[in-house]
């Protein structure tokens, strides 16, 4: 049975954190450790997640070095990384056992449901598809001779530590689409596959955006990337919500 270090990086996360860490706290089985690390939150974001006396860290600014921070610190043999706004199934750690028993896999993550007052269908439908147009699009090879598939943030990514740090980790100097690049380097060390499980994230950029924005910034920023347009370019269509 592996180990399972859950790393959420957070900035600002008030107002959705306490819930997601609640849904963590009843895991069966539980997570070897729950590390939060932060990026300079402002809000009630410190204050929530050391009530519920988990690790918590300090970093600077930016997602993927906060991630890279908490596989540092992390003991277990399995690193997930989680957002501060997504709400994962009780058994989360059981599924992650299971698709990592299988050698051939590097790296698996989740299907991921848009969700608010009511669950954002299209959105999330795309961003399930995604996982498969993205890479039929720009790595046919590896997809054909793989089934490569490329995660994103809000699909809980999961990996072998020793694979994670073997391919250098996150790039810290990518402000977005560092999942989908991990992904690309991870594909040399064995499969990425997309659960079919579900886990739910919140819309807060489909609401503030409106379906047909959200979904054209979603469709644009991959294909500029897959183009390779730099991600300071691509950051800046990318605003913060919170």
């Amino acid at each position: 049975m592996a180990d399972v270090s859950i790393i959420i990086p957070t900035l600002n996360e008030g107002e959705y954190l306490a819930r997601s860490l609640r849904y963590l706290t009843i895991l069966t089985p539980p997570a070897k450790e729950i590390i939060v690390v932060d990026g300079g939150s402002t809000d009630a974001t410190l204050a929530i997640a050391q009530s519920e006396r988990f690790t918590v860290l300090c970093s600077q600014p930016g997602r993927a070095a906060q991630m890279n921070k908490g596989a540092q610190y992390a003991t277990g043999d399995v690193l997930c990384f989680l957002h501060g706004d997504t709400l994962v199934p009780d058994d989360l750690i059981a599924v992650i056992e299971e698709t990592l028993a299988d050698s051939t896999v590097a790296c698996g993550g989740f299907i991921s449901l848009m969700t608010g007052k009511r669950v954002c269908w299209l959105t999330s439908l795309h961003n399930a598809l995604k996982t498969y147009y993205a890479p039929l699009l720009f790595h046919p090879i590896l997809f054909f001779q793989k089934g490569f598939r490329l995660l994103f943030g809000d699909q809980v990514m999961f990996c072998r530590r020793q694979d994670f740090w073997a391919c250098g980790g996150f790039d810290a100097g990518q402000m977005i689409m560092e999942e989908a690049d991990l992904c690309i380097r991870l594909s040399q060390l064995g499969r990425i596959i997309q659960v079919n499980r579900i886990v739910l994230s919140s819309d807060r950029r489909v609401a503030k955006w409106g379906v047909l924005k959200a979904n054209f910034i979603y469709l644009a920023i991959g294909f500029l990337w897959g183009l390779g347009v730099s991600d300071a370019t691509l950051k800046r269509f990318y605003e913060d919500v919170r």
